[in-house]
């Protein structure tokens, strides 16, 4: 564990953005938009960016698209930490006559390509295979050792099970988080405040030594409250400085301006966040180009529930981010 100290210290009290990858309608990645949007991202206080996660649809690009975004970030931030999501597409896996051999190699050959990009660490997406699985703790655990075999820090995603992950008994937490090489936790319980809250105490009295870092768009402000260290938030992909001013105002005490700045990324979440839940992307692309960093006809997410907002969403978006001072 001492090995990762290092890691877990610049890791902690920072912001991570997951971003998104800036396409455009007929699905193809519109590059130059996408250093417009660097250029944005390197003038945000953060500690590093998280690449290839859900933000940035990491399972669904091809491993080509994967490459060039990676090198793009990483040429464009020597100086930040880069978190990259691991894992494979379960339902791609499930077609196979082994999916589950087939799902834990597509998930080591991309941690390894990530190491071999200059990745800093993995955020492992939620092994939702072993879902329904026989011995479906033991495979959970085995396949994290697996990933840890590569010597790469490792953060464990808590993707609740009601917002398409997979819950974690405190056993396996347990042994999970024995692993030398996870460093931390990111939590994703979308609108169970109560396993977010079981998972904090959990930590505290177990593992005060490992990080537990929010993902927590929806009630962000709180989960700092209750002990997150750290930040991995699709929210962070635009907005950034108003999320980490409000980060360092809770971590300084400064309890008036931490009530104020958390009422607004509360509203922000408020309206990027909200059902159909993966139209979080096409809305904080939205938000990106109504900012305009980046253009509109490349705010797309060809993976998502909708090609286009409503009028009345988009007024409500630009509508909040007036309100809040971002506009």
């Amino acid at each position: 564990m001492s090995n990762y100290n290092n890691i877990i210290e610049k890791i902690r009290y920072g912001i991570f953005p997951a971003v998104p990858i800036p396409f455009r309608k007929n699905g193809d990645i519109d590059y130059d938009a996408q250093d417009k949007y660097i250029e944005y991202m390197k003038n945000q206080p953060l500690s590093g960016i998280s690449i290839w996660v859900h933000t940035g649809r990491g399972l669904l690009i091809t491993q080509e698209q994967r490459e060039k975004v990676m090198r793009t970030w990483r040429d464009a931030m020597p100086d930040k930490l880069i978190l990259a999501g691991v894992g494979a597409n379960a339902a791609e896996c499930q077609k196979e006559s082994n999916p589950e051999e087939v799902y834990l190699k597509k998930t080591l050959d991309m941690a390894k390509k990530a190491k071999e990009l200059n990745a800093d660490a993995f955020l492992v997406y939620a092994p939702v295979l072993f879902k329904n699985a026989e011995n479906r703790d033991e495979k959970i655990i085995n396949y994290h050792k697996e990933i840890a075999k590569l010597g790469m820090p490792i953060i464990l995603f808590y993707l609740y099970e009601e917002a398409g992950g997979i819950s974690y008994s405190q056993e396996v937490l347990k042994e999970l988080l024995s692993i030398d090489e996870v460093i931390g936790i990111k939590m994703a319980t979308l609108d169970s405040v109560m396993t977010y809250q079981d998972v904090a105490e959990f930590m505290k009295k177990n593992f005060s030594n490992k990080l537990l870092i929010t993902g927590e768009d929806r009630m962000f402000g709180y989960t700092l409250m209750r002990g997150a260290e750290a930040a991995l938030v699709g929210l962070g992909a635009a907005c950034t400085k108003l999320q980490k001013d409000m980060m360092d105002a809770y971590y300084k005490a400064d309890n008036v301006k931490f009530l104020e700045l958390s009422l607004k990324v509360d509203k922000l979440a408020e309206c990027t966040f909200v059902k159909p839940m993966e139209g979080y992307i096409k809305r904080m692309l939205t938000v990106l180009s109504m900012l305009g960093v980046i253009p509109e006809e490349s705010a797309y997410d060809p993976f998502g529930p909708m090609e286009e907002l409503t009028e009345e969403e988009k007024d409500n978006i630009k509508n909040t981010l007036m309100e809040i001072g971002e506009l």
